[in-house]
């Protein structure tokens, strides 16, 4: 691909991360109005469902060519989406954040099992930097194991594995336009998110407490996620997998800046070494080439 045709997969990408690095915080406004988590992550996925709907005509006529690969990405996709943001709405941003962002070291073993790619000296360097930098983070004298620490931490480590997955998967379903795989994410989101609020109950309750405001900010959410999917997914299907989780790390920048001015959140000494090892493995992770080897 040329310069000039990397340039919109790059933006793509790019927009993804400046919006994820920013979007925590209206779902903490959205939870602080009394709409829960899964609430807001089920409305916001499917007023976006619904700006994207001029696409689904042509998801329609894909549907006999979905198959399995198409599942396993409304199910990753949905996953990551819901985990990343009920794991920010309740953890420090960063931390989260962080553990979300092991993804090269899941997106190299996805990358063997799915693509077929060799692992060789660089790839084996990725998965102890993201090992080590993980490790040093979650470090504590009081614990046994350095692991995360509460259902955030684990909620936003889980997220990132589906980040990985949807990542590959979408490299890998070649058979399916930028489209289908936009509309796989918005609706596994709300898929997977349905349960969640069937089991919290009294849904039309919550729904009738909206206020015109808030619907106001959920339909602006909602906009921006569906421009923004689009976008990501022709990045993440014309990128390597391993180059667009590279690029993804603009949201770190964005979001270390955001939850220090607007949620008063540092990081200490420890977590800011866990954290330079993980972005290392990640930019690092730029070596491993798409030709079906990982060098």
């Amino acid at each position: 691909m040329s310069t000039k045709q990397n340039l919109m997969p790059i933006a793509g990408v790019l927009s993804g991360a400046m919006v994820w690095g920013l979007i925590w915080f209206p779902y903490r406004v959205l939870q602080e109005t009394g709409i829960s988590g899964a609430m807001a992550t089920f409305l916001t996925y499917l007023l976006a469902m619904l700006f994207g709907a001029f696409m689904l005509p042509r998801v329609w006529r894909e549907r006999s060519s979905f198959g399995w690969w198409a599942l396993l990405l409304v199910l990753s996709a949905g996953w990551a989406n819901l985990g990343y943001v009920l794991g920010m709405l309740h953890g420090e941003v960063m931390r989260v954040l962080l553990l979300f962002y092991l993804a090269p070291l899941w997106t190299i073993l996805f990358s063997f099992w799915l693509l077929r790619e060799r692992l060789n000296r660089y790839g084996y360097f990725v998965i102890m930097l993201s090992l080590g930098g993980a490790m040093t983070m979650l470090w504590d004298p009081g614990l046994d194991l350095p692991v995360p620490q509460n259902i955030s931490e684990w909620l936003g480590l889980s997220a990132g594995m589906g980040f990985a997955l949807s990542n590959v998967t979408s490299r890998r379903a070649e058979h399916l336009s930028v489209e289908a795989k936009s509309f796989s994410l918005w609706l596994g989101t709300t898929g997977l998110t349905l349960p969640f609020l069937l089991w919290q109950g009294e849904v039309a309750s919550q729904v009738s407490a909206i206020s015109a405001q808030t619907w106001m900010l959920l339909a602006m959410m909602g906009l921006v996620l569906s421009a923004t999917s689009f976008a990501v997914q022709y990045g993440v299907t014309h990128l390597a997998a391993n180059q667009a989780v590279i690029l993804f790390q603009f949201e770190l920048v964005i979001a270390a800046i955001s939850s220090y001015f607007l949620a008063n959140e540092a990081m200490e000494l420890r977590e800011w070494l866990g954290a330079a090892l993980i972005i290392s493995a990640s930019l690092l992770s730029g070596r491993i080439c798409s030709d079906n080897s990982l060098v």
